[in-house]
């Protein structure tokens, strides 16, 4: 079955990209630094079919959309070979051109219990999020995180993100494990190369969130805030 947390490698003609991908019962949601991507799937007798949505959370011009637009739909079909699933299909946004793209099992055997969710705790959804480190430190992440009653998936084109968090009444905190899917030392050298724990608190409510957190990259803590936009309720 398709269900699962996956690392994704797609292509759009020679242009290749990553994202990460959870499946699970008939929805698609993920993404990667500069796009979210949600849709839904179908698999019948080993075909999935699936029509995903690519959304741009990030307005750095520097990321360029494989797509050629900031909203881009793409309809594709796909078989497994073992536990691996490759898709190949096509979006109108680009006539012609020719979508393929690999998911890839990442394993979640690490992730802490759920937490718990109280009146007032923060949406369940996929949100962009956007990081930035303090105290003089000149680096940071983009990605998406899928929040859904107490545990924590996401990532970006580099890394995979795995946790929990407990909120109520307007407050949420937790705890994330930030690792690679794709070696990432000469795009982000604080975070490359390391499972990088990470420890937060913040506010919460109806439209996203805000964090402080400290991380320890390696020998390395680091102070961050963090600021997450709900793109779809999940």
């Amino acid at each position: 079955m398709l269900e699962g947390f996956y690392k994704v490698r797609f292509q759009v003609n020679d242009a290749v990209g990553r994202s990460v991908m959870y499946a699970h019962a008939g929805s698609m949601l993920g993404g990667n630094s500069a796009f979210a991507h949600y849709g839904s799937y179908q698999e019948a007798d080993g075909v999935v079919t699936s029509e995903i949505t690519s959304h741009r959370h990030n307005e750095d011009p520097n990321y360029e959309s494989l797509l050629g637009a900031d909203i881009a739909t793409i309809d594709v079909r796909g078989t497994a070979e073992g536990d691996i699933y490759s898709f190949v299909g096509a979006s109108p946004q680009m006539p012609g051109a020719i979508f393929r793209s690999v998911m890839t099992p990442i394993e979640d055997e690490m992730m802490p219990a759920m937490g718990a969710i109280g009146e007032g705790g923060i949406v369940n959804g996929l949100y962009s999020v956007h990081i930035r480190l303090l105290d003089g430190v000149v680096d940071g992440l983009t990605g998406v995180m899928l929040l859904h009653d107490g545990r924590i998936l996401g990532g970006d084109a580099f890394f995979y993100y795995l946790g929990a968090y407990s909120s109520a009444d307007g407050r949420w905190k937790g705890q994330i494990l930030n690792q690679e899917h794709t070696p990432a030392k000469d795009e982000h050298p604080i975070f490359g190369g390391y499972e990088v724990g990470i420890g937060f608190s913040g506010t919460c409510d109806e439209r996203g969130a805000l964090l402080e957190a400290s991380a320890l990259a390696g020998k390395r803590s680091l102070r961050l805030t963090a600021v997450l936009k709900l793109m779809r309720r999940a």
